[in-house]
């Protein structure tokens, strides 16, 4: 039996730390954005436009951040996989934060005219390419220095990055939205983003602690460090992205269909609360994260892939009496039936990293990883509230409920064809990239 206090044992838990309050301040400054996109962007930087069009104008400036995470994966993978993990990780979370307080310190379009969404457009693409290496580069960290049989709970704890970034963006949102609505469109919105410098501060110090990945060193001690990465991945394992980019849909759609989207259609056209819906938003966040570890314990019992499937299946029969809650303006029912998808969905999410991780070698892992996750943010999860808000004002709410069940459709699609490609290659045997 080892030592709890040994060097490796010391390693994996520095890793497993760095990696969940790096990602978890990540994403508080990815759904502060979405939050703000939902309640008060409209009004400040794009006034001259009507309600609706400001609200599609504030989502399709959401989407870019989105727009630029394949990038940033490509730039932080190639050097993640070339030079190491730790120090783009260290970079990652710099920028992320960098742009988040620069968000808080924007002058409004009555101040500046067309300069100040111009600007709001490049801080957010910042922020894109920031979380583009910053998720694959966590889940490697923790999992690649995680013992093989633990793999899958180190991989939930990059994920319970989401809900915690989500707890705090949520509480901070519901602190400044007690503010009169003057004073919150003034000058209060910005707060949770100044916030971001010190939690920067913070994460950037506990991941100072953190040592390079111990499947990044064998790599470089075999010599299978690998020239291009990004063409390295094309070429041998296409499929295993493809499937990684579906595999993904709702772990990243549903986020930011209940976080932007719901919370604009709750305020806006539905006229409800904001601070229910904030309200709600975070007792479900707390859910999340309490559910997440809890999952994957079953996991360990039952199979990680079965509960990925299984939480996808429920997420789809669950949609209907989520929509009626909805539509019924009751936000107990609401929360209802957000308490059942987020068995489901959540469930699935806790396996995401690890599902994706085992899929790519670890030569090209951290490229593999992060263009399966950036395109899928790129393609589908960014544009899930500007979709979603068409459809909307087009097919009503049924057909945004369709939508949903299509995302989760997909997922399940990308699930079983990973594992079909992955039974595939194993049968043929199939060995690291070569450089």
């Amino acid at each position: 039996m080892s030592n709890p206090q040994s060097p490796a044992d010391v390693r994996r838990r520095r890793a497993v730390a760095g990696a969940f309050v790096g990602t978890a301040i990540e994403w508080y400054d990815f759904f502060i954005f979405g939050t703000a996109a939902a309640l008060v962007f409209g009004r400040v930087f794009y006034p001259d436009a009507s309600p609706a069009t400001a609200v599609l104008a504030s989502f399709a400036t959401f989407w870019v951040g989105f727009l630029a995470r394949p990038i940033g994966g490509v730039l932080f993978g190639h050097l993640g996989d070339r030079f190491g993990r730790k120090n783009v990780l260290v970079t990652t979370l710099f920028l992320m934060g960098t742009a988040t307080t620069l968000i808080g310190l924007l002058p409004t379009h009555a101040q500046v005219g067309a300069l100040a969404p111009a600007l709001l457009v490049l801080l957010r693409a910042a922020q894109g390419l920031a979380v583009g290496g910053e998720w694959a580069g966590a889940t490697l960290m923790a999992t690649e220095n995680a013992q093989q049989s633990r793999r899958t709970m180190a991989g939930t704890w990059v994920q319970q990055g989401s809900p915690a970034g989500s707890i705090l963006a949520t509480l901070m949102f519901l602190i400044v939205g007690r503010l009169p609505d003057e004073q919150f469109t003034t000058w209060g919105w910005r707060i949770p983003f100044l916030f971001s410098a010190v939690l920067v501060v913070v994460g950037l110090v506990i991941r100072s602690k953190v040592e390079e990945s111990q499947d990044f060193l064998d790599a470089k001690a075999h010599h299978d460090v690998v020239r291009v990465p990004v063409a390295a991945v094309f070429r041998t394992a296409p499929l295993i992205v493809f499937c990684g980019v579906a595999a993904s849909t709702l772990g990243i759609a549903a986020a930011f269909f209940q976080n932007t989207f719901l919370v604009s259609w709750w305020t806006n056209e539905l006229g409800q609360s904001r601070a229910a819906i904030l309200n709600l938003g975070f007792a479900i966040a707390v859910w999340q994260f309490v559910w997440q570890p809890i999952a994957a314990v079953i996991a360990g019992r039952i199979g990680r892939d079965r509960v990925m499937v299984l939480g996808v299946v429920l997420s789809i029969a669950v949609t209907v009496p989520y929509f009626l809650a909805i539509l019924s303006g009751d936000i107990w029912l609401v929360g209802l039936a957000q308490f059942v998808l987020i068995v489901g969905a959540a469930g699935y999410y806790a396996m995401l990293a690890g599902f994706l991780a085992e899929a790519f070698p670890a030569n090209v892992r951290y490229t593999g990883v992060a263009l399966a996750n950036g395109l899928c943010a790129m393609i589908i999860g960014g544009s899930t509230p500007l979709i979603a808000q068409s459809i909307l004002g087009v097919a009503g709410p049924w057909g945004v409920a369709a939508f949903f069940v299509l995302l989760s459709v997909l997922t399940l699609v990308g699930i079983i064809g990973m594992r079909t490609v992955q039974r595939r290659s194993r049968a043929v045997g199939t060995a690291e990239v070569s450089a």
